[in-house]
């Protein structure tokens, strides 16, 4: 994780928590989530202050949310306090076994790492993901250069082929760019089933 971008969400959790929270729901996101998922355990990788930990809980998805930023795992916990939250950090993501959960959601996260640990994050994650289960990525677009926000967030300006290369051997149920309905930001969209 870019530890610029991680001090910037420790230091503002509420602050950014409350503008998620503001934001109208991800309907798109989850009418694919609903879509592609099967039952069994999942995992929320970058799961922020938790809203959607909540809502796949509450949408027949056992979820556990992991993420990096101990103040937004605050605001988690603190929204949330009947579900589970945890610290994990891509492109390592330890603490988590391989194989061991049937969906992974991964919500605008991987633009936040340096590039040279995308490729790595994509591999652990398809590893988590149990053969047949399911793996939903997103990332904010970024063209050009790499570009840092008001709060010094890192949005890195990556060739999606990164993440491609990485889920070859996966069979690819969605490969889309679209706008968010959450965040009206321009999005890259993947959705994968491991081989069984």
């Amino acid at each position: 994780m870019d530890q610029t971008t991680l001090l910037a969400y420790d230091a503002a959790a509420q602050a950014f928590a409350d503008e998620w929270h503001a934001q109208p729901p991800p309907t798109d996101m989850y009418a694919l989530v609903k879509r592609f998922f099967g039952p069994g355990l999942t995992a929320d990788i970058g799961c922020g202050s938790g809203r959607e930990v909540a809502w796949l809980n509450a949408n027949g998805f056992p979820a556990k949310g992991f993420d990096a930023s101990e103040g937004l795992l605050t605001e988690a916990r603190t929204r949330y306090p009947q579900f589970e939250f945890a610290r994990a950090e891509l492109p390592a993501l330890g603490g988590i076994a391989s194989h061991s959960r049937d969906n992974l959601l991964c919500e605008t996260v991987i633009m936040h790492l340096d590039r040279a640990q995308i490729a790595p994050s994509v591999r652990c994650m398809l590893d988590i993901v149990k053969p047949g289960g399911v793996l939903y990525m997103s990332w904010r677009v970024t063209e050009g250069e790499d570009q840092r926000d008001k709060h010094d967030r890192l949005y890195a300006a990556f060739d999606p082929s990164l993440v491609r290369a990485e889920l070859a051997s996966a069979t690819v149920l969605l490969d889309e760019e679209c706008v968010s309905a959450s965040s009206g930001k321009k999005i890259a969209r993947v959705v994968v089933r491991k081989a069984a």
